[in-house]
C-alpha cells in the first residue's frame, strides 16, 4: 500500500482543529499531521466574525479546552479574546507550524487500494490546485458555510437608499454613529448586535418575526473567580468546568421535563429586567419550549438594559417591503432605518462544503448515518467534529478529539489501515439535529441522519458521551478494521440497507 503525504489531516483551523491538533500530538506523537486551512489566519468562527459585541454564547470554562485554563475575568468572552486563546494555545504546542493556510478542500476522494484519502486542495495563493493524501482525515470544518451566510430576499429591498449588511460580511469601515439601525433577527447575532450597537447609534430596533428565549446571566463567574483565589488554576477551571457543565445539563433537563414551568421562570425574568409595563407576552414569549431552539445568552442583562432606557426597541411583525427610507410592516407601521442588518442566520453545510467519493462513488450526505455523531456508516477513516447544540461546542470537540488518538493507537497495535462503521441492519432514520430554528431546518435535507438507537443516536448529553465516545469499545463489532492483503470492504452504494427488526 502506498505511503500517504501525512498520517493525518486536519481540515479546520478554528477552534476544533486547534483542539484536534493538540490531542494527536500529545497522545500519537509519531504521527505526521497538517492542518488545511481554507482562510488566512487561525481562528475560524472568532476570526471570520467581525461584526460589533461578538462575543460567545457559552461561558469560557466550557467553550475552552480542558486542558487550557481560561484564565480572563469574563466567562461570557468578546470575540477577540477568544480569538486570542485559540492563537495562544496554537502558539505554545507549536500547532502554528503545521497549518497550510488559503488551503481550501473541494474534494475528498477514498481509495480502498491504497487505503488513503486523496484531497483535491486549492491553493489559493498560490492559486495552483494540488493533491495531499492522508491515512485519516479529521474533519474540523464546523458545520455552517464560510462563504456567506442566510438572507432572505427581502420585497422592495432594492428601492432601499440605505445599507443593508449581513453580520457575516461585516464592512471593516462601517459607521453606524447617529444613524437610525434596523436588526432584522432575534437569535444570537441579534441579540449581541442591539445594545452593542446602541452605544453609538442614534437608535437600533430588533425587528423579529417571533420572540425567542432570551435568559441574562452575569459576564463574571463569581465561584471560578473565588476558586482560581484559592486553587491552582488548573483545579479551579477544572471545577468550575464541571460545575457549569451539570448546572447547562440540568437546566436542559428541566427544560425538557417541565417545559411551562421554564418557559413561566425565563419570561418572568425577562419581565423583572424590563419592568411591568413592557409587553413581554408580544416581544419576549416564544411559541415553542425552551430548547425546542437555542436558548439566547445576554450578559449583564445588556439588550434590557438598551430597551429599557430607550436607546433600542423591539418590534414584532412581519415585513411587507423595504421602502426608500426604510421597511413597511405588515402591520401598515413604518420603521425608518439608515442601516438594515440582516441577522438571519447561517448556510448550513457537511464537510466544509466538499465532495466526497469512496471507491470512485460519490457520496450523498443525507444518505448517512452517523455512529456515535463522529463517524459515518461505511465511510472509512473519516471522523467530523460536530458538538453540541444544548452545551458548549468544545465539550464534545474535545473528546472527539480524544476518540481519534485512541482509534489510531489501536489501529496501529492491530495492524489495520483501514476502519469504518457498518450497520448490520438499517440504523432508522431521525434528523441529524432535532432542532427548530430556521438554519437548521432550511438544511436538513442537505445533512447526514441519525438512527433511533445507539451508537446510530447523536447524544446532547455530554456525562453520557464521556461513556459512548471517550470510553466506547473500538471492538464493539460495528467498527470494522481492514488490514493490508484483506479483501476490500463493499463501497456505500453496494450495501442495501435491511430493515429494521421492528418491522
Amino acid at each position: 500500500m502506498a505511503n500517504p503525504d501525512f498520517d493525518v489531516l486536519i481540515v479546520g483551523a478554528g477552534l476544533s482543529g486547534i483542539g484536534a491538533a493538540y490531542y494527536l500530538q500529545e497522545r500519537c506523537p509519531g504521527k505526521t499531521y497538517a492542518i488545511l486551512e481554507g482562510r488566512k489566519a487561525i481562528g475560524g468562527t472568532w476570526d471570520l466574525f467581525r461584526y460589533p459585541g461578538i462575543r460567545s454564547d457559552s461561558d469560557m470554562h466550557t467553550l475552552g479546552y480542558d486542558f487550557k485554563p481560561w484564565k480572563e475575568r469574563k466567562a461570557i468572552a468578546d470575540g477577540p479574546s477568544i480569538l486570542n486563546y485559540v492563537r495562544e494555545t496554537a502558539s505554545e504546542n507549536g500547532i502554528d507550524r503545521r497549518i497550510k493556510f488559503e488551503h481550501l478542500v473541494r474534494e475528498a476522494r477514498w481509495d480502498s487500494g491504497a487505503a488513503l484519502w486523496s484531497l483535491k486542495v486549492e491553493d489559493k495563493a498560490a492559486g495552483v490546485e494540488r493533491t495531499l493524501t492522508c491515512r485519516m482525515l479529521h474533519m474540523c470544518a464546523g458545520y455552517y458555510s464560510y462563504e456567506g451566510g442566510y438572507k432572505p430576499d427581502f420585497p422592495g429591498e432594492a428601492s432601499f437608499k440605505g445599507q443593508v449588511i449581513h453580520p457575516q460580511a461585516w464592512p471593516e469601515d462601517l459607521d453606524y454613529s447617529d444613524k437610525k439601525v434596523v436588526v432584522i433577527g432575534s437569535g444570537a447575532t441579534a441579540v449581541t448586535l442591539v445594545p452593542e450597537m446602541a452605544k453609538k447609534a442614534a437608535h437600533v430596533t430588533m425587528l423579529q418575526r417571533s420572540p425567542t428565549y432570551i435568559v441574562s446571566r452575569p459576564a463574571e463567574d463569581k465561584v471560578a473567580l473565588g476558586l482560581r483565589r484559592i486553587l491552582p488554576a488548573k483545579t479551579a477551571y477544572g471545577l468550575t468546568r464541571w460545575k457549569n457543565t451539570l448546572l447547562q445539563m440540568l437546566f436542559f433537563r428541566l427544560a425538557r421535563r417541565r417545559p411551562e414551568k421554564v418557559k413561566e421562570r425565563i419570561v418572568g425574568m425577562a419581565q423583572e429586567e424590563l419592568g411591568a409595563d413592557f409587553d413581554v407576552e408580544t416581544h419576549f414569549t416564544p411559541s415553542y419550549n425552551p430548547w425546542d431552539q437555542r436558548l439566547c445568552l445576554v450578559p449583564d442583562g445588556d439588550l434590557f438594559k438598551s430597551i429599557k432606557d430607550g436607546e433600542a426597541s423591539v418590534v414584532t411583525d412581519n415585513i411587507e417591503t423595504f421602502t426608500e427610507s426604510g421597511i413597511k410592516l405588515a402591520s401598515g407601521e413604518a420603521l425608518d432605518a439608515d442601516i438594515v442588518v440582516s441577522a438571519t442566520g447561517l448556510q448550513l453545510e457537511f464537510m466544509g462544503g466538499a465532495d466526497v467519493f469512496v471507491d470512485g462513488k460519490p457520496v450523498e450526505p443525507s444518505s448517512l448515518h452517523g455512529y456515535r455523531g463522529i463517524m459515518f456508516n461505511n465511510i472509512p477513516n473519516l471522523v467530523v467534529t460536530f458538538g453540541y447544540t444544548n452545551a458548549s461546542w468544545t465539550l464534545k470537540a474535545d473528546l472527539i478529539a480524544k476518540f481519534v488518538s485512541r482509534l489510531i493507537r489501536h489501529m496501529d497495535r492491530t495492524g489495520a489501515v483501514e476502519v469504518r462503521p457498518i450497520a448490520d441492519q438499517h440504523p432508522g432514520d431521525a434528523p441529524w439535529l432535532d432542532f427548530s430554528s430556521g438554519y437548521v431546518t432550511r438544511a436538513l435535507h442537505r445533512l447526514p441522519k441519525q438512527g433511533q438507537e445507539a451508537p446510530w443516536r447523536l447524544n446532547q448529553n455530554y456525562v453520557q458521551d464521556i461513556f459512548e465516545i471517550g470510553r466506547a469499545r473500538l471492538d464493539d463489532g460495528i467498527l470494522r478494521y481492514r488490514k493490508p492483503g484483506d479483501a476490500a470492504f463493499k463501497t456505500p452504494m453496494e450495501v442495501a440497507p435491511q430493515p429494521l427488526a421492528a418491522e
